[in-house]
């Protein structure tokens, strides 16, 4: 007789799988399911190939979001096509040094990341597939473009590709006056190349070279004589220069010496101290001995007195001798008679 199955049991049992199911999905899924999300818009101006739905968002280098939603709009001015590109960003708590804790998912948060230069760009994923991803980044070089005009839409700006900005300095490059004065300059070259006057540049180096060789050879053949002048004179400066060096030693030593006899202490010095007092001396007696009321003086003055009377009575006897020469014979008494 077959035995019934406990229907307890099987619904204990389905219900077991059913949680252990739930459980793997949600180990699986890390936890995602249960994230706030919160969305934001994008706008390209580039063609978004190889970006595709699911694609990650990195912000930093880290994976914040994913793209949700690619589309194709118009811009302001509805003249040219651009791609709206609607991402997700989980919530990713970033811890400041400060410590308060900032999430990427907050709205005012996003926008203060934006003034301080947070862009949006598309980056290559694989260069084998050509997979693109949305990369976020400070770029506070670049200012902030919004296109949209919702306000209830969170808009974060884009910046081209460095690829896009090449492409863009070229198309607005002058390429047909470029090739043109490329094709004036090939033009030129070719006239100046072609010209006589280029042809004989090389006959004229080889003139130069042959005269440099010549006066190579001249300047070998005469530097030995002239290094062996050079290296006499050389010599006597070393003697001049010897010379000066042992005069310059002498005049120190004189110089030495002449200090020793200057110093007020040597006997050169004495000694001349000695005669300036005895010539301060021998002043003071000779003004002593010419001054009017000294008896010298009054002595010399008698005595010139008396010389000048003698002189008076020589000249006088002079005359009477030569008006009565015989008055020599007769006297002086008779002459008078």
């Amino acid at each position: 007789m077959s035995r019934h199955a406990n229907p307890a049991l099987i619904g204990a049992f389905v219900l077991g799988a059913l949680a252990l199911a739930v459980t793997v999905v949600m180990l699986v899924a890390g936890g995602q399911w249960f994230q706030q999300r919160h969305q934001h818009i994008m706008y390209f101006d580039e063609a978004a190939e190889g970006l595709q739905v699911g694609a990650p968002v990195v912000f930093l280098g880290v994976k914040v979001g994913t793209v949700k939603k690619i589309e194709l709009g118009m811009g302001k001015e509805g003249q040219r096509f651009m791609v709206p590109v609607i991402i997700e960003l989980a919530s990713y708590p970033v811890q400041p040094p400060s410590g308060e804790m900032i999430n990427l998912q907050d709205r005012s948060t996003i926008s203060d990341l934006i003034k301080r230069g947070l862009r949006a760009r598309l980056k290559v994923q694989s260069l084998l597939t050509g997979q693109r991803y949305v990369d976020l980044d400070f770029h506070p070089d670049k200012s902030a473009r919004f296109v949209g005009t919702d306000p209830q839409q969170s808009e974060i700006p884009t910046i081209p590709t460095t690829v896009e900005e090449l492409t863009s300095i070229l198309e607005g490059f002058p390429m047909g006056q470029f090739l043109a004065d490329l094709a004036s300059i090939n033009h030129s070259l070719k006239t100046l190349l072609t010209s006589e006057a280029t042809a004989g540049i090389p006959a004229q180096l080889s003139s130069v070279l042959k005269h440099l060789e010549s006066l190579s050879a001249s300047l070998a053949k005469e530097s030995g004589p002239l290094l062996a002048e050079v290296r006499t004179d050389l010599n006597e400066l070393r003697r001049a220069i010897a010379a000066v060096q042992d005069a310059m030693g002498r005049v120190g030593r004189a110089a030495e010496r002449v200090s020793e006899f200057t110093a007020p202490d040597s006997r050169m010095a004495t000694s001349i101290t000695r005669a300036g007092q005895e010539l301060t001396a021998a002043a003071l007696a000779l003004q002593n001995l010419t001054d009017a009321q000294s008896p010298t003086v009054q002595n010399l003055d008698t005595a010139t007195a008396e010389i000048a009377r003698a002189a008076r009575a020589l000249r006088q006897l002079a005359e009477t001798m030569e008006q009565q020469p015989e008055s020599l014979l007769r006297g002086r008494g008779a002459g008078e008679k």
